[in-house]
């Protein structure tokens, strides 16, 4: 049986692996179908604190495990598919491995993107397409970018991104948006933004590793076009890696985690979570770092003995 079982290796399960490491925990890291999660998709990271002349997401993601596993964490390969939380120790059905059994776990799991599904999309990640403004709207500074995406989030990536591109046009593939009545005013207010409704996207261009255009069709003529374009920006929302848990711990309608306000306990003792698993708002690589910290420093004082929060009182 182990202590401490992490479930992930993106920048919250792994600053949580170097931190219980270092307590002398032993943690086991399971990786996950997605080792890095999706810091290993990016190119350059310019805003993590302590690189001046920024680093790549996987070197980032190498450095972090090998300072873990410097300390002692164990890694192991394959991935979650079920958990039972009803007796302790809690069981972990693994694929591809031996089961765990372990008296304390760290759900990072983080969240998926959701994606186009579109010709050029998946090739061109990290070469002018992403699914995150502000990790990468400095980079296309007095450039035409693309938004694709009628929600809340896309008006507000859309925002955000008119502080930096020259044009932030707006694809989204219904002549109505879905964004609240005041995230659509404020686009609308804004001169930077112009728009593209009633188009659905149907292929990203490029040449020489960069993003060139967006073919789209006009949902009522049938009419295909190529919208020319620095970068596209794809904002249609994040699925929560969840689907494992067969609905055993508590989560919010659309399946994020739900932690003790101020901690990252969930709604079974010993249970923690923490990265974009749990939060829907932020979603960066150095506030996944921080809940990996918080998270580790939670299943300490659980280990030695300290009392649990009462769920039913916190929330």
């Amino acid at each position: 049986m182990e202590k401490v079982v992490i479930l992930g290796t993106g920048p919250a399960g792994l600053t949580a692996a170097i931190y219980l490491a270092r307590a002398n925990m032993n943690p086991v890291v399971i990786e996950g179908t997605e080792p890095g999660g999706q810091l290993s998709l990016t190119t350059e990271v310019e805003n993590f604190p302590g690189f001046i002349d920024g680093v790549m997401g996987p070197e980032l993601i190498e450095n972090m495990k090998k300072q873990a596993a410097k300390f002692g964490a164990v890694f192991r390969s394959g991935w979650v598919t079920g958990v039972d939380f009803s007796e302790k120790p809690y069981k972990l059905k693994m694929n591809g491995t031996n089961d765990l059994e372990t008296e304390a776990l760290i759900i990072s799991t983080g969240a998926t993107a959701k994606m186009l599904q579109i010709p050029g999309e998946k090739e061109n990640i990290g070469h002018g397409v992403s699914t995150c403004a502000t990790c990468d709207g400095f980079f296309f500074r007095d450039k035409k970018v693309i938004i694709v995406g009628g929600g809340d989030s896309a008006m507000e990536e859309a925002g955000f991104l008119s502080k930096f591109a020259s044009e932030v046009e707006i694809v989204h593939r219904r002549d109505e948006l879905r964004a609240s009545k005041i995230m659509q005013e404020r686009a609308k207010e804004n001169e930077k933004i112009t728009w593209s409704l009633n188009k659905t996207p149907l292929e990203v261009v490029g040449e020489a590793n960069k993003v060139t255009g967006l073919v789209v069709k006009d949902s009522e003529t049938g009419k295909e076009e190529t919208i020319k374009t620095d970068g596209i920006f794809i904002a249609i929302g994040h699925n929560p890696n969840t689907d494992f848990l067969a609905g055993q711990i508590k989560t919010d309608e659309t399946g994020y985690i739900q932690v003790v306000p101020g901690t990252t306990e969930t709604n079974i003792p010993g249970v923690y979570a923490c990265g974009d698993v749990q939060d829907k708002k932020y979603r960066q690589a150095i506030t996944a770092a921080g809940t990996g910290c918080m998270a580790a420093l939670d299943v300490e004082r659980y280990l030695e003995g300290s009392s649990v929060q009462d769920w039913s009182q916190t929330l």
